[in-house]
């Protein structure tokens, strides 16, 4: 296909009779196998250079940065009736941005690299590590904007931290990566990585008291992961999540406008579920969210008490975009 450009543009300037009649001198040499031409015109010279540029430059793919592989990561269920509590670690489910290093990169769970200032990372392992990307509980909005942007701002990566709750290339059971975990984790001194904390407890009671707790706080739930399973990828409850209300995801379809006092704003969202039914999402907005509503083709997350007899989602309330198209 470049050679083919390049003898278009031969033909170009031999045709051109407006060209400069300065001579730019003899240019014999050969770039990328193809033969410039002896006696050029300056607009000549020009645009023959920019025909070798071509052929000898990579391809312009190579140089752009190539999403990677959706990483084969762990994702819970929810938390029911009949789980064997005692059998599961437990911990506080961070609202955060779950993020997966492979040793040398930061990776979200769709593939995307993670932009973020080389010091951050400068004293993570060369195991990889699955976990969340968190500023504190509450923050989902600042942090999700700060990890989105292609230039990273210091200032803003100083507030963040990779919390670990997992090795996903580990065949041990949970147990045994956990005590993994803690020894890596145990000459690591940067401050931008930690590792998430794990408790047992005793019975449903414990563990409903316990996110009773978590979420008096400010803490959005509990993730129950079990002691004796393997890291596996795809849903499975070797890996929970249990909260005061359901959470969801659908996909935005289509703005639908609003009336009375959101007159010129949103009114709800048109979402799809992943298994094609749709609905009409039109609570838990700020009016700047109005105003700014997300866009066609996002992925948004909303929270839910149950679903009614047609499988829709009973009281959905939009918490937040999980991912911009």
């Amino acid at each position: 296909m470049l050679r083919k450009i390049c003898r278009e543009l031969e033909q170009t300037f031999m045709k051109d009779n407006s060209a400069i009649s300065t001579r730019a001198g003899r240019y014999a040499r050969q770039i990328g196998g193809y033969q410039a031409f002896a006696t050029l015109s300056l607009q000549g010279f020009m645009r023959c250079l920019l025909c070798a540029l071509l052929l000898v430059l990579p391809p312009l793919n190579l140089l752009s940065e190539e999403p990677k592989k959706a990483p084969a990561l762990s994702l819970a269920n929810v938390y029911h009736d009949g789980i064997e509590v005692a059998q599961y670690w437990v911990s506080e489910k961070l609202d955060g941005v779950r993020a997966y290093w492979d040793g040398n990169a930061l990776y979200s769970r769709q593939g995307n690299r993670f932009h973020v200032p080389a010091w951050f990372v400068e004293e993570f392992p060369k195991t990889p590590l699955d976990g969340e990307l968190w500023m504190g509980r509450g923050t989902f909005e600042t942090l999700s904007g700060i990890v989105r942007r292609k230039k990273p701002d210091d200032k803003d990566w100083r507030n963040i931290r990779f919390m670990v709750f997992d090795l996903p290339a580990d065949s041990a059971d949970f147990d045994r990566r956990l005590r993994r975990l803690k020894k890596i984790f145990s000459t690591i001194k940067s401050p931008q990585i930690g590792l998430v904390e794990q408790f047992r407890v005793a019975n449903s009671t414990e563990l409903k008291d316990a996110l009773q707790r978590i979420v008096s706080q400010g803490g959005e739930g509990l993730m129950l992961r079990k002691a004796d399973s393997r890291y596996r990828a795809g849903r499975s409850d070797d890996l929970l999540k249990f909260k005061l209300h359901e959470d969801a995801e659908a996909v935005v379809i289509a703005h639908l406008p609003g009336k009375g006092k959101y007159k010129g704003m949103l009114g709800s969202l048109l979402v799809e579920m992943p298994d094609g039914k749709r609905f009409k999402l039109g609570s838990g907005f700020s009016d700047k969210e109005r105003q700014q509503p997300p866009p066609i083709g996002a992925i948004v997350t909303y929270k839910h008490y149950g679903k009614t007899r047609n499988g829709i989602p009973r009281f959905a309330s939009f918490l937040r975009i999980r991912n911009a198209p």
